[in-house]
């Protein structure tokens, strides 16, 4: 911890609590996707970097969904979060002014993408979407880009006449609440099939490098011998951290470089804060996200 924060000082020019002169706390949001006590305790560490580096009291929020963050960052009480990259656009559509991307994962192998992952039981005989007709498919959250948005643009390309409608081309399609929700509902089989995020890299026995289905591996909640992936997106982009816009412009550079440099200085805390293996983060800005600006819009008309 020292090691890191002798950096972010010096890279500063700043010392002390004089960075933080001008806030009395800092407040990390934490996007849904597994159970909230275990999205505290990854993010743990990070609580703690920032205190330090700050020297204010810092508070740690995981609302149950992902609009609980993205009202949080809207009305001020959240100062940093990773979101979505379609919980940052419907940030931005409600206020442009409201956060800034900063940074964006890289994955192992130099990219800054991952999929949307349809995936089943092995046991149901489900192999792709071709055989999930009159099943139960299961979303994530109304504000996720794979756990929703992505799937419910292209899943209907896949099938001449295939619509998301319960009834139509699947026999019901429920939203579970999150990503660790509906890869426990389809291992559990209270769902046939449902969606969730991965790098796509790396072993599916493991979850693959990153993702939902890695935390998921990790925590020991499935095997992924017992599930098949049955349908991939198209490369999405990385969801950005964010920070307020209104923060003073020495608290921005602070938090920025202290994840920026969060792979080098304590691998394990950023294995949490990454959801899996990752090679750190980079800078990123608005227009990575002008697509999915688009696409959300699109889709709400």
């Amino acid at each position: 911890m020292k090691k890191l924060l002798a950096a972010v000082l010096a890279t500063t020019a700043l010392a002390g609590a004089a960075q933080a002169e001008d806030i009395k706390e800092f407040n990390i949001g934490i996007l849904g996707g597994e159970n909230a006590q275990d999205r505290l305790n990854a993010y743990q560490c990070l609580g703690d970097y920032t205190k330090e580096a700050l020297g204010v009291e810092v508070k740690m929020f995981a609302p149950a969904d992902y609009n609980g963050v993205m009202q949080g960052l809207l009305g001020g009480t959240i100062d940093m979060a990773w979101l979505g990259a379609s919980s940052y656009a419907g940030v931005y559509i409600q206020d442009p002014e409201a956060v800034e991307p900063v940074l964006i994962k890289i994955n192992l192998d130099g990219s800054y993408g991952y999929h949307s992952i349809g995936f089943a039981r092995k046991d149901s005989g489900i192999t792709s979407l071709d055989d999930m007709e009159g099943k139960v498919f299961g979303f994530g959250d109304p504000n996720s880009t794979s756990g929703y948005l992505i799937p419910s643009i292209e899943i209907p390309t896949y099938k001449d006449g295939v619509t998301m409608e319960p009834g139509d081309y699947f026999a019901d399609v429920k939203f579970t609440g999150g990503h660790e929700q509906t890869i426990i509902a389809v291992n559990n089989g209270d769902i046939d099939g449902g969606v969730t995020w991965a790098d796509g890299q790396g072993a599916w026995e493991d979850g693959y490098n990153n993702g939902a289905l890695r935390k998921a591996v990790d925590a020991g909640l499935v095997d992924m011998n017992d599930l098949v992936e049955i349908w991939r997106s198209k490369p999405i982009p990385e969801g950005p951290i964010v920070l307020r816009k209104a923060l003073p412009d020495d608290v921005k550079a602070i938090m920025t470089k202290l994840v920026d440099e969060l792979h080098e200085t304590d691998p394990e805390c950023a294995y949490g804060v990454a959801a899996g293996d990752s090679l750190g983060f980079d800078p990123i800005t608005h227009a990575a996200y002008e697509s999915i600006v688009a696409a959300r819009l699109a889709k709400a008309n």
